[in-house]
């Protein structure tokens, strides 16, 4: 009887509980049927992705990427997106699912679509969305036949080519289709469905050619139209404005021609036109803009005037009109929700329109530059308070500046180069402190330096050459720790000059001014500078020695003074300009140059290390020099922070000129935003690692996916505008390389100034870090270590027997080893040999040969990178490995170190590694011996690295 009870509460307490867990946390029951059951089976067990068919989820609704309708008794969706997938053999068994609605299988490796999943497939009424992109689909587009229901066909991002004819025509629902980011070409595709309800038509990034067919805009039913980047030649079609529902129209990048067609401002729904770098001519047709947000017609060939109602169109955020023929006046009437103002690059004139500001309250990037512009700069400005850019350069701007400008509390560039303005520069601009570049070069501008400057915490280039400023530099000068350019040459500046901001780094320019004196010996301490210019001034005495000390130093110019005495020894990689002076030679020479041979060769050879550093114009810089000459023929903004504003709360977060993925792996494109990207680098906060000419940011995407930047920072000389496709070429090369021990481009960015590129984050940073840094290397066992010497070898190995020639390291140290793990290193930088010439850069010699203590000796005298040279750096990692000990210890370089202990190996040894067991100890010195002969003084020497690599391997 009590057995009997107990059972009773017992069942009863189980009864509570189960109808508890419904009430609270209902079940989600499986109401497949049992074909769709054993389909999803065979599916998991073909796929053998985690979470599918397992014990905890037994149900197909329940897996990850499957949904079922709301009575759980049909499969309707399966995303199978970023899986990395390699086989297609699996996708005729998913058409066995007679309910399936939306099927993704993005982002993988696929190469194919199977005539079986066509054929199954498309006998399936309910399917409506079809997702293959980013899977290396090759070949030409297959006939779909079939698909009635399909109404999004996504195949953008693969390798598909040829023309498309009637492969489309069969899809009578289509409503979206993206084939952008292809080969395709001929003509653009004008059978999409024979019902004619296409709404979105991208085909960007191709190699379609001839017009804009006129049967597209039969499609009424068209919402957006995106065709940039292609081969299309011909006019817009005149009747465009039947498409009457147009939202996007994007025709950018083509070789199209002819007068933009009045028939747009009939579209009521169109907000965005963009059609920069074609060859459009004629006059803006009047009310083109009046229903946009966003207008881009840049770099065209547009002339007479601007319509005046063009810039008024209240939902009007963003314009660009830059870099045509435009001439006639600047129109008064601006919309109030204006964001960015593009004008320059014109020929226009007239004075800049007073009042602006009072209506336009969100306008953040003012650029008129580079037109004929007359009058003074409107003191209203400083009522636009968002403002973080104002370029008026290069115009024929007169007046004092406006001390007004100084409550622009958000700017952050300000350039006023290359006009007629006087006066004094207003202590008022001292209150600008998110400013980081100042241009007031060559105008007429008196007066002193206002002391107050020394506030701008975070200026970085300060441009005042080529005016009349007079008295002395503040010597509160030093506290722009910011700091990276000072250009004070052709003034009338005199006195004492103090000590300057240690951070400077492109250059400091002193000349033709009035400075008298000795050189100060502290320009010394500026160990990171590129340029010293004090040519044309009155500095007498002698060089000071300290001067020496700045090792970046690539060029001295001295002429026109009146030194004396005899020439420190700054090494060949220093090119001198002495002219002008007194000033001798060191004749302290070594024995060896005084030997016949070296007299009778002598001039030669300093005749061509000056002519190889003459011609070394670019490294600091080099991609900014890409940029700079480029921006002025393809300067390019980013489209979607146009249409947004976003990504313009900024630090100023960069301008872009050029932006572009290079990796094809799904996950990358849908995780990577740029604008994200751009606001990342805007912020201090975000900075893991500084070089001396890179600056590594953590950028967290809207996905929360986190990836790293590199910001390379350049200066501001010419480079060929062609090279920008250069640049672009070599990049996308790298990030086509398949080695597990090589750290690849995923994507790059151009901006006006510097070039960013992303890679995937490495949380363990840098193997500097981890041997070196507060951790030091203790966390390194012998094992971890011997894993990472393996690996970095495994990836100079592959670099440097790469197909099309050798890819060489112009800096290979520990601080560009990443690791993913303790035992997985990444070799890093590897583009640096494919955008910088070392043979033509203005760079640190430090920086072109490597960082100190991993610099191989015959690069003193070559100034050539080689892959001897790699094999000598990648020696003194190994050497850091082995002792735990960085490059450079006390002012001691660690080859020269271990050489001088060579006979007490076991004082050479890392100690903490070593003493684990004998076997370690062994395979320790066995790695030592290898070490000892790639820092062999002898390039010839030393072995390749496949070698290196199997004697590592056989040191096991």
């Amino acid at each position: 009887m009590g057995i009997c009870r107990y059972e009773y509460k017992a069942t009863s307490f189980l009864l509570i509980t189960t109808l508890l867990m419904f009430g609270f946390c209902p079940l989600v029951l499986s109401l497949l049927s049992q074909n769709q059951t054993n389909t999803m089976i065979n599916l998991s067990n073909l796929l053998n992705i985690p979470g599918w068919n397992d014990s905890k989820d037994p149900n197909p609704c329940a897996w990850k990427g499957v949904s079922c309708d709301l009575t759980n008794s049909s499969v309707i969706k399966i995303i199978l997106s970023g899986y990395s997938l390699g086989s297609s053999e699996f996708l005729p068994v998913v058409c066995k699912i007679e309910t399936l609605q939306h099927f993704d299988v993005s982002n993988n490796h696929l190469s194919s679509i199977p005539d079986g999943f066509i054929s199954e497939c498309g006998k399936i009424e309910s399917i409506k969305l079809l997702n293959f992109s980013g899977i290396k689909l090759n070949g030409f587009l297959p006939t779909l036949d079939g698909f009635e229901g399909l109404e999004t066909l996504d195949l953008s991002f693969n390798g598909l080519e040829g023309e498309i004819g009637l492969q489309l025509d069969g899809l009578a629902s289509l409503k979206v289709l993206n084939l952008s980011n292809n080969h395709f070409t001929g003509n653009l595709p004008t059978n999409l469905g024979k019902s004619m309800v296409l709404e979105q038509l991208l085909l960007s990034k191709n190699l379609f050619g001839g017009p804009i067919p006129d049967q597209i805009l039969s499609y009424r039913n068209l919402t957006v139209v995106d065709f940039d980047e292609n081969l299309l030649s011909g006019p817009i079609p005149i009747n465009i404005g039947n498409l009457s529902k147009l939202e996007n129209l994007s025709l950018s990048s083509n070789r199209l021609v002819g007068e933009i067609p009045v028939t747009l401002m009939n579209i009521t729904t169109l907000t965005r036109f963009a059609a920069h770098q074609n060859h459009f001519s004629g006059a803006i047709p009047l009310g083109v803009s009046k229903f946009l947000r966003n207008l881009d017609l840049s770099y065209n060939n547009l002339s007479e005037s601007i319509p005046e109602d063009l810039l008024s169109p209240p939902l009007l955020v963003a314009i660009d009109l830059s870099h045509n023929k435009l001439q006639g006046p600047l129109p008064a009437n601006i919309s109030p929700s204006l964001v960015r103002l593009r004008l320059g690059g014109n020929s226009l004139t007239g004075a800049i329109p007073s009042g602006t500001c009072q209506t336009v309250q969100d306008l953040t990037y003012m650029e008129l530059d580079s037109n004929k512009l007359t009058g003074s700069i409107p003191p209203d400005l400083g009522s636009c308070r968002k403002l973080a850019l104002l370029n008026l350069a290069e115009n024929q701007l007169t007046g004092a500046l406006p001390p007004e400008l100084g409550k622009l509390g958000n700017l952050q560039v300000l350039k006023l180069q290359m006009n007629k303005l006087n006066g004094t520069i207003p202590i008022q601009i001292a209150q600008l402190h998110k400013l980081s570049t100042l241009n007031l070069s060559r105008n007429s501008l008196d007066g002193p330096i206002p002391s107050e400057l020394s506030s701008l915490t975070y200026l970085t280039f300060l441009h005042l050459q080529g005016n009349n400023l007079n008295g002395a530099i503040p010597s509160s000068i030093r506290n722009l720790g910011s700091l990276i350019e000072l250009q004070l040459g052709k003034n009338q500046l005199s006195g004492d000059i103090p000590h300057m901001p240690v951070s400077l780094q492109i250059a400091l320019n002193l000349s033709s001014n009035h400075f008298s004196g000795t050189i100060p010996s502290s320009f010394g301490d500026l160990a990171n500078l590129e340029v010293l210019d004090l040519s044309n001034n009155y500095f007498s005495g002698t060089i000071p020695q300290s001067l020496t000390k700045m090792l970046s130093l690539t060029q001295l110019l001295l002429s026109n003074n009146h030194l004396t005495g005899v020439l420190p020894d700054f090494g060949s990689h220093v090119n001198i300009d002495k002219r002008g002076n007194h000033v001798t030679e060191n004749r302290n020479v070594s024995p060896n140059n005084n030997s016949p041979r070296a007299q009778k060769n002598g001039k030669s050879v300093v005749a061509a290390v000056l002519a190889a550093i003459a011609a070394a114009v670019f490294l600091v810089g080099l991609v900014t020099l890409v940029v700079l000459s480029i921006s002025r023929h393809y300067t390019r903004v980013n489209v979607e922070q146009m249409q947004t504003g976003e990504g313009e709360n900024l630090h100023l977060p960069p301008q872009v000129t050029h932006s572009s993925l290079l990796t094809p792996n799904r996950i990358h494109i849908s995780n990577i935003d740029f604008s994200k990207a751009m606001e990342a680098v805007a912020e201090t906060s975000n900075i893991t690692l500084k070089t001396r000419f890179s600056t590594y940011y953590k950028a967290t995407m809207p996905s929360g996916s986190i990836y790293t930047v590199k910001k390379l920072n350049w200066s501001d000389k010419i480079f060929p505008g062609s090279s920008l496709d250069k640049f672009g070429r070599e990049l996308d090369v790298l990030a086509k390389l398949n080695n597990s021990n090589v750290m690849v481009p995923l994507a790059y960015i151009l901006s006006t100034d510097s070039a960013y590129i992303l890679y995937e984050y490495v949380s363990n940073g840098s193997l500097f870090d981890v041997l070196h840094g507060s951790m030091g290397g203790n966390s390194l066992d012998w094992a971890s270590r011997y894993s990472i010497a393996v690996g970095v070898a495994q990836g100079l190995s592959f670099l440097h027997g790469f197909s099309s020639g050798p890819i060489l390291l112009l800096d290979l140290s520990s601080k560009s080893i990443m690791l993913k793990s303790l035992k997985e290193p990444l070799v890093g930088d590897i583009e640096h040999y494919r955008v910088i010439d070392p043979s033509k850069s203005t760079g640190s010699f430090s920086a072109v040969a490597g960082s100190v203590g991993y610099i191989p000796p015959e690069y003193a005298y070559t100034m050539r990178v080689t892959m001897a040279g790699n094999v000598y750096s990648f020696g003194v990692i190994l050497l850091e490995l082995l002792t735990g000990k960085p490059a450079v210890t006390e002012g001691t370089e660690l080859v020269k170190w271990v050489l001088c202990n060579s006979r007490n190996q076991d004082y050479i040894l890392d100690f903490s590694a070593s003493r684990t067991s004998q076997a370690c100890r062994n395979q320790m010195l066995a790695t030592l011996k290898i070490a000892l002969g790639c820092v062999s003084t002898s390039p010839e020497a030393r072995p390749k690295m496949k070698t290196v690599l199997r004697m590592l391997l056989n040191a096991r």
